[in-house]
């Protein structure tokens, strides 16, 4: 437990055992489940946690209870890995309203066969609990359809579901000021890029909605409490929302016997040489799509090769373009190459993916047939070079 207020304490819990997040996404570091309890004249839960951790949970509540009954539920967000303990917690205090909107409540029956002690709230309603009063907003498809946010205007505190988060436990600490926050940027963007990515207009719309209000605490359900550096991950949101990269490039490829990789290296080592610092390489078949993502929602510039596999593309680059493509991922600059051994089909499968997602296409397509030639080497430079001159 941690008091993040005079009266609203920490109750989350780290989760250091789940190797993929949503079973698809790497976690290296962990992954923190957030929840909130407000301690005043009602007591007021948001969101819960993963039921594998519910025992920890209910313990951490009980102790910021602190004997009082729990009057109100707050469900932000129905994922389970917030709402996996809202029945364990409706047994141990039977009397609990749970608060959500009518998305939420479908889900609630859906999930957990609980369609009683419900309090439907909708856009703009209050829930006074004494010296604090939440008032709630609603903000679906970020980045479920029910997802809402409550802000308490009394200690300027939002309450933001799954916006804001990252992936990473937290390391001691809680609140900002008490980590690293640096390493956790890198995986801000990998969360928005894996989970979120899809729903720029939607985190626009929730983030307009939000911008009169003053907000000097983030809570997100991942993630530190944000706060002397909340203007981080606004920053990152607003940016990645609106599909804004960077100046810089990823290049990712599939290689099966190198030669698309020398091409790779080759208009990797001309970007750099033409004054682009900020360059990330990636061999798909060894680097997770997660982390490939993340640099695709980072740089503007994108640069993809791959041989000919059975007349399409290299398996693991037709895979990364279908991620790309959900996402719907907008204004990138693109460039293609690869390579084939008899028929060639990869470059001109790259250039109609490219028009599909409505890109400019940056410098010429590079296709070899075999091993590198000159003639390969220095159609690869000026594609490089190329890329660089429009960053």
């Amino acid at each position: 437990m941690k008091k993040i207020e005079s009266d609203i304490y920490y109750v989350g819990v780290n989760d250091r055992h789940k190797m993929l997040f949503e079973n698809l996404w790497p976690l290296p570091n962990g992954v923190s489940y957030n929840s909130f309890l407000i301690a005043d004249e009602k007591t007021a839960l948001v969101d819960t946690v993963d039921i594998a951790f519910c025992d920890l949970f209910l313990d951490r509540v009980k102790e910021a209870l602190n004997g009082r009954p729990l009057d109100y539920l707050i469900v932000n967000h129905m994922e389970p890995d917030h709402s996996g303990s809202i029945r364990m917690l409706r047994q141990l205090y039977p009397g609990l309203q749970i608060v959500g909107n009518k998305q939420t409540f479908g889900m609630l029956n859906g999930y957990y066969g609980i369609a009683e002690g419900l309090c439907e709230v909708g856009e703009g309603d209050v829930l006074a609990l004494g010296r604090h009063r939440l008032t709630f907003y609603m903000t679906p498809m970020v980045h479920w359809p029910e997802v809402m946010m409550a802000y308490d205007g009394t200690d300027g505190v939002l309450f933001s579901a799954d916006a804001f988060g990252t992936y990473g436990a937290l390391d001691g600490g809680v609140i900002d000021s008490e980590l690293d926050t640096a390493r956790y940027r890198d995986e801000m963007i990998r969360y928005y890029a894996n989970i979120v990515g899809k729903y720029g207009s939607p985190v626009r719309k929730a983030m307009q909605k939000l911008s009169s209000l003053d907000i000097r605490t983030i809570c997100s359900t991942h993630g530190p409490v944000w706060r002397e550096h909340r203007d981080m991950p606004v920053g990152i949101y607003d940016r990645l929302s609106r599909y804004e990269g960077e100046r810089g490039v990823t290049v990712v490829y599939g290689s099966m016997y190198g030669h698309t990789e020398q091409m790779a290296e080759t208009i990797a080592a001309s970007l750099a040489e033409h004054g682009v610092r900020d360059i990330a390489v990636h061999d798909a078949a060894r680097t997770h799509a997660s982390y490939i993502l993340r640099d695709v929602f980072r740089y503007r510039g994108l640069l993809v090769g791959s041989p000919t596999y059975s007349g399409q593309l290299f398996p693991e680059i037709d895979s990364l373009l279908r991620k790309i493509e959900l996402r719907e991922v907008k204004d990138r600059l693109f460039g293609c190459f690869g390579s084939y051994t008899w028929a060639g089909m990869a470059v001109k499968r790259l250039t109609a993916f490219a028009d599909a997602m409505k890109w400019e296409t940056v410098g010429e397509p590079v296709e070899q047939k075999q091993a590198m030639s000159r003639d390969t080497h220095d159609k690869c430079r000026a594609l490089g070079e190329a890329m660089a001159g429009k960053l």
